[in-house]
């Protein structure tokens, strides 16, 4: 009865260590100012994306990701601490994330992770081409970083070394080969590793992808939105051709990616993501760059790849993710623990149909409008949200924008004061309201944020910085 026993104690224990999933890897990829909407997967007739749209039929693909700042600091802070802009200070680029920060990297490396940062940073606020030192670099170990640049075929970074390198040719592409490198090595590892890949493109300027991917789209007759106006049909349609250019060569680095991850037969416990900070109106509305909250800027694609959990079958998500669920999730689809403190939910079990999908509304935010938006340019504060039907937004007087997306998808027609929809914005109105007391977000002027936070600006609002 006893040899029974200790066999079946023996098998039972067998059993339980083979089942057991070991933690995964993370492979975080993002790029600099993608949107939604470019991309074949989500209907876009001219870009060119099979990779990636191969890669949306294997993992989970969201409809509703949304930046909730969307420009580049505010984006990245809120993507490392998982905490509102308001709770960091980081509501405008070119500033510095507190180095003390329980971040990312620090978060993984605490339970067992190597970490990796590759590419773009934009969260020290000493130059944009400034050393960044160990002290301020997050807990991210391997490190091959700029502050920004967007001179794609001419760039540097900071290495281990702490010496000044260059990038070969196009820069997404070497930081890619780089990746792959670092991805083959760390394959051979007992532990686990969490790389962020931060790629500059599609970021302006457009027209300087790799001459192959230009090609693609030389003599293609561009199809815009509606909600470009006439006069920029030419600007409009010379940017987006060399915007596609740069998600054409973007994609196929993603394809370089993926073959690695095989290759190295890691990819059924490796948690792949593909998203951006924020997106681009090229002109929709007639407007340029970020910091909207009209779909071109704050709408972003987001794909999850784990086939250990969610298998290789292509999923479509229309939960109303947000930055600030990207730590937390990532956190706990590792198993990993949560800090109490961050602002996002980990949609987990959300996404696994194990917990009802209960988000009303993903909130978008303009603190403190500045540079490319900044007040001579029609910039103001703003607070909105967006939910799967309508996109709302109040600026400091008042009601600004109500958008229906379902019947108008380009939102062309604004609502706001139709009395036909006075209840649905006074309902809008009230989740805004519940949502920013959540944030403790009293709505102020952008200038008294920038006081409290003792950041220093120029006469249009806007962090000076060197490059």
């Amino acid at each position: 009865m006893k040899k029974i026993s200790i066999i079946l104690f023996t098998t039972l224990f067998f059993i339980s260590c083979k089942n057991k999933i070991e933690k995964p890897n993370i492979v975080f990829v993002f790029a600099d100012q993608w949107r939604a909407e470019s991309l074949g997967y989500a209907g876009n007739p001219d870009v060119k994306t099979p990779n990636i749209d191969q890669l949306a039929s294997e993992g989970v693909y969201f409809t509703n990701a949304i930046s909730t700042e969307p420009v580049c600091t505010p984006y990245r802070a809120m993507l490392l601490t998982g905490q509102y802009p308001l709770k960091t200070g980081m509501f405008m680029n070119d500033i510095l994330l507190d180095p003390t920060s329980e971040s990312f990297a620090k978060l993984f490396k605490k339970q067992g992770y190597d970490t990796a940062y590759i590419g773009k940073w934009h969260l020290d606020g000493n130059g944009r081409s400034a050393f960044i030192p160990k002290e301020r670099r997050q807990g991210f170990d391997y490190w091959k970083v700029l502050e920004c640049s967007h001179t794609y075929n001419n760039s540097t970074y900071w290495g281990n070394d702490d010496e000044l390198h260059s990038w070969e040719g196009y820069d997404a592409e070497a930081q890619t080969k780089d990746a792959i490198t670092y991805i083959e090595e760390q394959s051979k590892s007992k532990k686990p590793f969490s790389l962020v890949l931060s790629w500059g493109p599609p970021h302006a300027p457009y027209q300087t992808a790799p001459k192959e991917f230009q090609d693609l789209y030389t003599n293609v007759d561009i199809k815009l939105r509606p909600n470009v106006p006439e006069e920029f049909t030419k600007k409009a349609k010379k940017s987006l051709k060399g915007y596609y250019a740069h998600c054409s060569a973007l994609d196929s680095y993603i394809k370089q990616l993926q073959d690695a991850i095989k290759r190295c037969n890691i990819e059924e416990n490796t948690i792949f993501v593909f998203t951006s900070d924020h997106g681009d109106m090229i002109y929709s509305h007639g407007e340029t760059k970020k910091q909207r909250i009209y779909n071109e800027s704050a709408k972003v694609p987001f794909i999850i790849k784990y086939p250990a959990l969610f298998g290789t079958n292509g999923k479509k998500s229309d939960f109303l993710l947000n930055s600030l669920d990207i730590l937390p999730t990532m956190l706990g689809m590792s198993g990993l623990n949560i800090p109490a403190n961050l602002d996002g939910e980990n949609i987990t079990d959300v996404l696994l149909g194990k917990k009802e999908d209960t988000r009303k509304a993903s909130l978008v935010t303009s603190i403190q409008p500045f540079g490319q938006w900044s007040r001579t340019r029609g910039g103001k504060e703003f607070r909105g949200i967006i939910t799967k039907k309508y996109t709302y937004a109040k600026d400091l007087s008042g009601d600004w924008l109500l958008f229906d997306n379902v019947s108008d998808p380009y939102q062309l027609k604004n609502l706001k004061g139709d009395p036909d929809f006075e209840l649905v914005t006074k309902n809008l109105e009230g989740i805004l309201t519940e949502e920013l007391k959540r944030m403790d977000d009293e709505f102020l002027t952008g200038p008294s944020y920038v006081e409290k936070w003792g950041h220093s600006v120029d006469s249009t609002g806007t962090v000076p910085y060197k490059w």
